[in-house]
């Protein structure tokens, strides 16, 4: 891959962060060095340095792609709710991608994990919104006036 100021750019920026931001943060950010880019050279360029393996392309759960400048292993954690990432540090996946190379008798170069679900955050909200329901129905349920939302 031939040098490039604004692909190194991107590529300082995105190790600059652990926030795995998107193609536009991105694009939005560097602008303020190099005002003419394109988004079409961020994506052209992100697309580039995640083939080399220079960077991780991480899928939302709303199918909208986010990037992490640090490749050493680690995985991800992805919010279904606030499409959050988290970076998680797990020990011993190097004994279960073992497992897996046995049980399928192949040599396993590289492999990945990424957890879906709802990060704490996400769920402490919905634990609020579930009392205010709960605290809801009950005055619906005495009779109250007090049913109609809005």
């Amino acid at each position: 891959m031939k040098y490039s100021k604004q692909r190194e750019a991107l590529l300082t920026l995105l190790r600059s962060t652990r926030s795995h931001p998107s193609a536009d943060w991105l694009y939005e950010n560097l602008r303020k060095e190099f005002p003419n880019i394109s988004l079409g050279t961020v994506y052209r360029n992100l697309a580039q340095l995640a083939e080399n393996g220079d960077i991780l392309k991480i899928s939302t759960s709303a199918n909208k792609e986010h990037f992490d400048g640090f490749v050493h292993r680690h995985f991800h954690f992805v919010c279904n709710k606030c499409d959050k990432i988290y970076d998680v540090d797990l020990d011993g996946m190097d004994e279960i991608k073992n497992q897996a190379a046995e049980k399928l008798n192949a040599d396993i170069e590289d492999y990945s994990l990424i957890f879906y679900g709802i990060c704490e955050n996400c769920s402490s909200k919905k634990i609020i919104n579930s009392k205010e329901e709960i605290y809801y129905e009950k005055v619906c349920m005495s009779g109250m006036r007090l049913c109609s939302r809005g």
